[in-house]
């Protein structure tokens, strides 16, 4: 079929769907519109560098700390889908994946694994020097989360550890050096992703009690898991407060502010213990929605004021 491809006028377009379709598959594998959860804070950590009367506003390494961010979240999820295949396969809501499916080889996702890694570390490297020692810091965090599953049922705060790196991170590729606020930010995130993680996690709470995983709802139950869903995302709201005090914002922050918390709690009321079937909703489309709207009003006070 190849060859009557090659020889026929229409060779340059089998090629191009080709790419096409092979892009797709690897951009389903890692699901890369949930980038949208942390890509925003990591906007936000940049724009507290570039803060008028801080550092200048730099295109580079704003595309550098884009890339890292896509890179780091690209080489997690792929090495998530790689570790976990087995039990992928086992379980009929994540059989249609790529690699338990047969759309994309074991091996051909490890490659990606480390293709995503050094691009990450390499991309670290232009932007500072402090970034790239702290690089595989961030790998050992971001990749490690795969395998806590296995021993304890706190993966879901590894999870949020690893995506509050990104207010952080974007900080010190600007400023090269620690602060307090975009260290808020990240918790806000720790506990925002914790909370909605935990979530998500309930649909596989049967499954992963029969194959001896561990999660908070396999931990305490349904009910209970989405007692202490509520109580992270109560941390993440007093945390976005805390940071209006500590970064001096104004109006336009406590709107974005009171939309992000309203839609944290909002997710709340689409899922029960008994009834899974908006989980998706909770998961991606409030957290997501949630997330731009609130780096937008952040970015905007910050250079408005």
């Amino acid at each position: 079929m190849f060859y009557k491809a090659a020889e026929s006028k229409n060779f340059p377009s089998y090629i191009y769907f080709s790419f096409i379709k092979t892009i797709s598959k690897y951009l389903s594998l890692i699901k890369f519109s949930h980038t949208i959860f942390a890509l925003p804070f990591a906007i936000i950590g940049y724009c507290l560098a570039i803060r008028p009367g801080n550092v200048a506003f730099n295109w580079f390494k704003l595309v550098m700390v884009v890339l890292c961010m896509v890179f780091a979240r690209s080489a997690a999820m792929a090495f998530n889908r790689y570790i976990d295949r087995a039990f992928d396969a086992k379980n009929p809501r994540t059989a249609i994946r790529e690699i338990p499916s047969g759309t994309i080889g074991s091996f051909s996702a490890a490659v990606f694994t480390i293709i995503c890694s050094v691009s990450f570390m390499l991309c670290t490297y232009f932007i500072n020097h402090l970034c790239f020692l702290l690089s595989p810091v961030a790998l050992l965090v971001i990749l490690g989360y795969s395998f806590t599953k296995r021993f304890t049922p706190l993966c879901h705060v590894i999870l949020g550890i690893g995506l509050a790196l990104a207010p952080v991170g974007a900080y010190i590729a600007v400023t090269e050096k620690f602060a307090l606020l975009p260290v808020l930010f990240g918790c806000v995130v720790l506990f925002w992703v914790s909370g909605f993680d935990i979530i998500y996690a309930l649909q596989d709470e049967e499954f992963d009690r029969n194959n001896n995983l561990k999660s908070i709802p396999v931990f305490l139950g349904k009910k209970n898991a989405l007692r202490l869903s509520e109580v992270l995302h109560f941390l993440a709201a007093c945390l976005v407060a805390a940071a209006y005090f500590t970064g001096q914002f104004h109006w336009v922050y406590i709107i974005g502010a009171s939309l992000f918390t309203a839609l944290l709690f909002y997710q709340h009321t689409l899922v029960k213990p008994h009834d899974l079937s908006k989980v998706d909703l909770a998961f991606a489309t409030t957290n997501g929605i949630a997330s731009v709207i609130f780096s937008i009003f952040v970015c905007a006070d910050i250079f408005i004021f």
